[in-house]
């Protein structure tokens, strides 16, 4: 099988090929925007900001699945940067679906939390309506509708709150943060769950091991949207105190820094956000056998690699 990897240097990316299960399960190819891995290695080029380039990539290397990794992610500045923000999430899909389509491969895709308002009080199902808040919601429910317009075979896994030992991510940044202050200021009305990028990588061989076991008429049960998130679910300021906890266990940081809970009224940005973040991922073990694990599982096992790396 030739598995075609974008955003080879994006945090969920680069947790595909360190995992190594994609590898494992056939040749890959990955790609980034500038050709080059995060270790400096070069690897195959592919922008999506700019799409019409998209499909020379997969006309030569022939892919039976293509999984996209790649996306624009930086929530506020999407206010001032919509059309780029739905090129990238939006129109790169649908360039890549149809080729998909056309060519009978499989796309994995990923979406987010931030289709939807935040105004539910109950897990949003699959199914639930959609209606974003921002600019970055909307490019990325423009890329869902794309890929489900063009005809290809298609996984769409939304995720929440995604973060890793490596990148950019609300953990690195609270681990510095904390290093440095004895006290900080965190949202606490804002909930959904801390989703690492390990369980993203797991959930998602285990969906592609089930779509390749199955028959065609099995594979279209199989496909579509699905929640893709850790379970069980916590605030900002939640996930805040854990991380300075467990860290501290850890000896990554010298002490625990006092987190004050603060309101999203107090912590203005440029975006709104969802207050309500939590999604219903139930139907994905039933799927595909793969029960998703609490998110302070995904929190240690983040929290021990970065303590073995510090060793």
């Amino acid at each position: 099988m030739r598995i075609l990897l974008l955003g080879a240097n994006g945090q969920l990316g680069r947790s595909f090929i360190e995992d190594g299960g994609l590898a494992a399960r056939g040749e890959l190819f990955a790609a980034s925007r500038d050709g080059r891995r995060y270790d400096g290695a070069a690897i195959e080029i592919a922008d999506l900001a700019e799409p019409d380039a998209l499909p020379a990539l997969p006309d030569r290397i022939r892919p039976e699945v293509i999984v996209n990794a790649a996306a624009y992610t930086a929530v506020d500045r999407a206010e001032q940067e919509e059309m780029l923000a739905t090129r990238v999430n939006g129109a790169a899909v649908g360039v890549l679906g149809r080729w998909a389509a056309a060519h009978g491969a499989l796309l994995v895709h990923y979406s987010t939390d931030y289709v939807f308002d935040g105004a539910a009080g109950a897990p949003y199902p699959v199914d639930a309506p959609t209606a974003p808040l921002g600019a970055y919601g909307r490019s990325k429910l423009a890329g869902e509708l794309a890929l489900r317009d063009s005809g290809a075979a298609h996984f769409i896994f939304r995720t929440a709150w995604v973060y890793a030992p490596h990148g950019h991510n609300f953990l690195r940044t609270m681990l510095r943060v904390g290093a440095e202050r004895d006290e900080l200021r965190v949202v606490a009305d804002q909930v959904g769950a801390p989703t690492s990028t390990a369980l993203i990588v797991d959930g998602t061989l285990a969906a592609l091991d089930a779509w390749r076991a199955a028959d065609a008429s099995q594979r279209r049960t199989l496909e579509g949207t699905h929640h893709l998130v850790a379970s069980g679910h916590t605030s900002w300021h939640g996930f805040a105190t854990a991380i300075f906890e467990t860290a501290h266990a850890r000896g990554l940081l010298p002490r625990v820094p006092r987190v004050a809970a603060i309101t999203t009224a107090d912590y203005p940005t440029p975006a709104r956000r969802p207050a309500w973040s939590v999604l219903d991922n139930s139907g994905f073990a039933e799927r595909f056998g793969y029960a998703l694990p609490d998110w302070q599982d995904g929190l240690h096992g983040v929290l021990d690699t970065l303590s073995h790396q510090s060793a």
